[in-house]
């Protein structure tokens, strides 16, 4: 059994072990108003990191209506003036993005235009690995949102573990890897329900995962792991099991015990998924409105988490672009601003800075299945009471371009160093690298 056992642990190790390896954890509701209670958030700012998986297209997004290369270079595929939502500069913002164009006119929306890194990667994985890690020139093993978890935990060695476990959460079934650091990684919280295994599996299991003084480290930390989950799998279920009193609350406002699985209610003016034809259905908040919904629940219950990960994907728009964007978009919308308006009267929610990016944006021209291909820079959003609304950065030129590319006029290490400084209060070097020197942003 000892021998069995230890090959069982080694691995489970391997195929599931990076949260466990790197300190992470999984969380459970209780688990987070507990915490509320006993280390309740105070001060300092909240960043809520949005991922947008796929290669967003910036330029169908924060969109050039007045400049004629940009309908030049894709006729089907380009919005007009008079569709888009203005903003300035001859800018204007996608038409789903109604939420969002309103939190511009109020001056509580930036724009970073055409961010990108040094060297662009036309890969999915290598340019997300670039941006998770902050390192375009190397390949790294941390996050950049890790190492700053690192940095925080050598800075105060004896907090408490459920203090070092909440500084940053990554919402969904996955860990994302911006959050996971050489020694310490984010707690990962679900947004629904999950069953441990049951019966003579399950009692198996936990045989295997009792702790013995002759396991190593990492098959200590393994089988810790794998109890954990029965413990977790018991205390969920009955939080997220009943839903008919944890709905959100028809105002908009969200209660601390919400369950992010219920429907969705999408606050006055926000518009959801585009649908047949690309028109777009309020309200329709999608996968993402659920992740945010759990963030804005921690927000108001004051948990004490400084960093969340969320995300969305599907913006891989190689064909028939358009539809699909829109619905994408109509999501994004619809779940920023339900989040904003969850804690926009909340004491808490005036120090949340939400920051939504994609590994790259798309080709200048259209391609011949009316999509667009794997591009480079792209446009950063930056929204929160705190932001100065406006564009930052740079608009990149629709005609000198490199090989169809646009040229990036803002590294993302810019951006990232302003929010580690002045939404984290925290020092860029040990993150970004010491050496390195990007220049600070002023849009908070």
């Amino acid at each position: 059994m000892p021998f069995d056992r230890r090959r069982f642990l080694i691995a489970s190790g391997v195929t599931g072990g990076l949260a466990a390896a790197a300190g992470g954890g999984v969380l459970t509701y209780r688990d987070l108003h507990h915490a509320s209670t006993e280390q309740p958030l105070a001060g300092g700012g909240v960043l809520v990191v949005v991922t947008l998986y796929g290669g967003n297209d910036g330029l169908n997004m924060v969109i050039p209506a007045d400049d004629p290369a940009y309908r030049a270079a894709r006729p089907e595929l380009a919005y007009s003036a008079g569709e888009a939502l203005p903003l300035s500069d001859g800018l204007a913002l996608h038409p789903a993005l109604t939420g969002l164009h309103g939190l511009w006119n109020s001056h509580r929306l930036a724009i970073v235009r055409g961010v990108g890194y040094p060297k662009p990667d036309h890969s999915h994985f290598r340019s997300m690995a670039i941006w998770q890690t902050a390192s375009p020139d190397t390949v790294a093993t941390t996050g950049w949102l890790g190492r700053w978890l690192d940095a925080q935990a050598k800075a105060d060695p004896k907090a408490a573990s459920s203090v070092t476990a909440l500084r940053a959460i990554s919402i969904g079934p996955t860990l994302a890897p911006l959050v996971v650091g050489a020694s310490t990684a984010a707690a990962a919280v679900p947004t629904g329900s999950f069953k441990a295994p049951a019966g003579a599996l399950g009692q198996e299991l936990n045989l295997l995962y009792r702790p013995d003084r002759a396991d190593g480290p990492l098959a200590a930390r393994v089988a810790s792991s794998g109890a954990d989950l029965f413990t977790v799998a018991g205390a969920l279920a009955p939080v997220l099991g009943t839903k008919s009193d944890q709905t959100q609350a028809p105002t908009g406002q969200l209660d601390a015990g919400a369950d992010p699985a219920a429907g969705p209610t999408a606050a006055a003016g926000a518009t959801g998924a585009a649908g047949k034809g690309g028109t777009a259905a309020k309200g329709d908040a999608g996968e993402l409105g659920a992740q945010l919904d759990v963030v804005a629940a921690c927000i108001r219950a004051g948990v004490p988490t400084r960093v969340y990960s969320v995300n969305l994907g599907g913006f891989d728009t190689h064909t028939e672009e358009k539809a699909t964007q829109a619905r994408l978009l109509g999501q994004l919308d619809a779940a920023l601003t339900r989040f904003q308006s969850a804690i926009g009267t909340d004491p808490h929610g005036a120090g949340v800075t939400t920051l939504v990016y994609s590994e790259f944006g798309r080709r200048v021209a259209a391609n011949a299945n009316n999509g667009t291909d794997h591009g480079t820079a792209a446009p950063v959003l930056v929204l929160g009471s705190r932001v100065r609304g406006g564009f930052y950065g740079d608009q990149p030129s629709l005609t000198n371009l490199d090989d169809g590319d646009l040229k990036a006029s803002t590294d993302f290490r810019s951006v990232y160093a302003t929010v580690l400084e002045r939404v984290l209060a925290s020092e860029a070097g040990p993150v970004l690298g010491s050496g390195e020197h990007f220049p600070r942003l002023t849009f908070v």
